[in-house]
C-alpha cells in the first residue's frame, strides 16, 4: 500500500493553535466584529461573530487574528 501524499503547503491548517473560547478577528472582514471561536475540525474554524453570526471558515485559506484584550 503506497503512503499517502504529503501534505502541500497550500493546504496547511493556518489556524491549529485556535481552541473553543477563544477571540478572533478576520483580517478581510472587520466589519464583522469580534468573533469567538465555537470548534476547529479539520481545518475548518467555526466562529461566532458579533456583527455577522456564525461562520465556517477554512483554515487553509484565512488566518484568524487571535484577539487577547479587545481594546477598541
Amino acid at each position: 500500500m503506497a503512503a499517502p501524499p504529503a501534505m502541500d503547503k497550500s493546504m496547511e491548517d493556518l489556524n491549529t493553535f485556535l481552541e473553543p473560547g477563544m477571540f478572533v478577528r478576520h483580517p478581510a472582514q472587520p466589519d464583522w466584529g469580534l468573533g469567538q471561536v465555537q470548534s476547529r475540525v479539520n481545518g475548518k474554524v467555526t466562529v461566532n461573530f458579533t456583527e455577522q453570526g456564525k461562520v465556517v471558515i477554512d483554515g487553509t485559506l484565512i488566518a484568524l487574528e487571535v484577539v487577547y484584550r479587545d481594546i477598541s
